[in-house]
């Protein structure tokens, strides 16, 4: 990755007009020539800048969904197998969507049918003791033994239920699925089922040079090109990271200084429109 700080000054004017009265005082004494130089001639001054110093940022980076692109996991129990997977790569789900089923759903709720059948014998079980109680035909022993009957059955159910509800993975936000790790009958393994970013709303995270990190701000405006875009972008600084590391997105220059420290800054871009389906497409960025 380059980051280099291009400065624009504004004394090229003073340094051209110093060449000329040089060139023009070839042959002539020296004091002829610093005549010129102090206004003596009348014709040539020192130049004053055209206009403020303005510094140019230019860096690496890399497109991505506004907070990055998460990694939805399965439960966490090992051995997890995809029995069903609802989703295709480009999909754009809801949160709280299912995206996955795992295998062996059918016996969990098949598990949670009969617990559930059980909590309600309990419950209507420890309504008819109560009333009997109530009569004094049971003793407080019965009446207790009867609620716990019913507290068991219930906190079955809930874990039954709980371990259902689990089997069923869902998406954690509304987001595009970028790619899927884990097909139907496959084990779930470190890379968890699939990605999901939401491209509805696209940043670029430059990688900035720490040398060069000081002229960043937020608010600075923002252009970003490369060639599989249609058309160059445009955008904002939105907030500059607060550590320094090594930089991921290299440069193809073989002689580019692949050990640079940088800083991570976050750009918002104006139209995502374009840059939705380019997920960790490397670009250009120029800052300021």
């Amino acid at each position: 990755m380059h980051s280099k700080l291009i400065r624009r000054s504004g004394w090229l004017v003073g340094g051209m007009a110093a060449v000329a009265v040089f060139g023009a005082s070839v042959g002539g004494d020296l004091s002829s020539v610093w005549a010129a130089r102090s206004g003596a001639a009348g014709t040539l001054s020192p130049a004053l800048p055209l206009s403020a110093s303005h510094s140019v940022v230019a860096a690496r980076g890399r497109l991505q969904p506004t907070g990055g692109v998460i990694r939805v996991a399965g439960p966490n129990q090992p051995g997890a197998v995809v029995g069903r997977l609802a989703v295709r790569e480009g999909d754009w789900v809801d949160a709280g969507a299912v995206v996955a089923v795992l295998d062996g759903t059918a016996a969990q709720r098949a598990a949670v049918q009969r617990l559930t059948a059980e909590a309600v014998h309990a419950a209507t079980d420890r309504r008819r003791i109560l009333q009997l109680f109530r009569d004094g035909i049971v003793s407080t022993a019965e009446r207790d033994a009867a609620q716990l009957r019913t507290d068991v059955a219930g906190a079955e159910l809930a874990r039954a239920r709980a371990v259902l509800d689990a089997s069923s993975v869902r998406a954690p936000f509304a987001g595009r699925v970028l790619t899927i790790h884990t097909h139907q009958g496959e084990r779930i393994g470190a890379e968890g089922v699939l990605d999901l970013g939401d491209t509805a709303h696209m940043e670029v995270v430059a990688e900035v040079y720490e040398t060069d990190v000081a002229h960043v701000y937020p608010g600075q405006p923002v252009a970003v090109s490369a060639a599989a875009l249609p058309l160059p972008l445009s955008g904002e600084v939105e907030r500059i990271g607060l550590t320094v590391g090594k930089q991921s997105v290299f440069d193809i220059d073989p002689t580019s200084d692949a050990d640079a420290r940088v800083v991570e800054v976050h750009i918002r871009l104006d139209d995502a429109a374009h840059a939705a389906t380019l997920t960790n497409l490397q670009v250009d960025v120029d800052l300021g």
